[in-house]
């Protein structure tokens, strides 16, 4: 019986921790005009406090929907978010700003800050401190980035972000060739041989500007022997070798 009413209880404090830590920050804020919370928001951002400057951009986002910085309080969650690592947050606000604000000056930021974010949500901190190579992780977000940084390339040819966002681009399509060289690879371990090749001649199709084209060369030369294809590995041979 008396473990029971200290599970109840326990339960209870949690749930009123919870319910505490869900809507803490707008409590914490004073209640001030707008244009004080948004100046204090802005010193916040400029400062590099991250999550003060969150705290105060959700309480006026909650408190002024439709105030005289609404637009602009959206964009700096973006940002805030982007910047203190929380990519699920931002993609969110992002998604919600391009519903709302589909025509708005500054889109080609927000595709921009899209393309950011999930090339951050791709990023693995512990992979890149140890120099690991993991080419077969999940491609999905940098996937995404690539789309966003295509898509501003191509609709906004004339934005500031164009430059970057091309770069970027490059070295996402590298990640995604590595990737695609990774499964190749797997399926040589496998004996998966048919699937190995048609992967190698993937990449050459959708890849052939990144150095993966010569590691899928290979796979597929390595591949047409084990499946006894003669003319398929000469080819293969011939193409590798133009590109050594």
């Amino acid at each position: 019986m008396k473990k029971s009413i200290k599970l109840a209880v326990s339960l209870s404090l949690a749930l009123l921790a919870a319910t505490g830590c869900s809507s803490k920050s707008t409590r914490l804020i004073p209640d001030k005009p707008a244009v004080e919370l948004y100046s204090s928001a802005q010193q916040s951002l400029q400062a590099g406090n991250f999550v003060s400057a969150i705290e105060t951009l959700e309480a006026l986002d909650t408190r002024y929907p439709f105030g005289p910085h609404t637009v602009q309080v959206q964009l700096d969650l973006i940002y805030s978010y982007y910047k203190n690592n929380d990519t699920a947050q931002a993609l969110a606000n992002i998604d919600r700003f391009l519903r709302l604000n589909p025509t708005h000056k500054d889109i080609d930021y927000v595709y921009y800050m899209r393309g950011l974010t999930n090339m951050a949500a791709d990023y693995n901190v512990f992979h890149s401190a140890f120099d690991i190579d993991r080419s077969d992780r999940d491609p999905s977000y940098t996937d995404a980035a690539f789309g966003d940084f295509t898509s501003l390339i191509k609709r906004f040819p004339e934005s500031q972000y164009v430059a970057d966002a091309q770069q970027r681009a490059i070295a996402i399509k590298n990640r995604l060739a590595n990737y695609e060289l990774a499964v190749a690879r797997y399926y040589m371990k496998r004996q998966a041989y048919i699937a190995a090749a048609q992967r190698g001649q993937y990449i050459i199709d959708s890849f052939s500007d990144t150095e993966a084209r010569v590691g899928a060369l290979e796979v597929m030369v390595s591949a047409y022997e084990i499946l006894g294809q003669a003319e398929l590995k000469a080819n293969a041979e011939a193409v590798l070798a133009l590109n050594n």
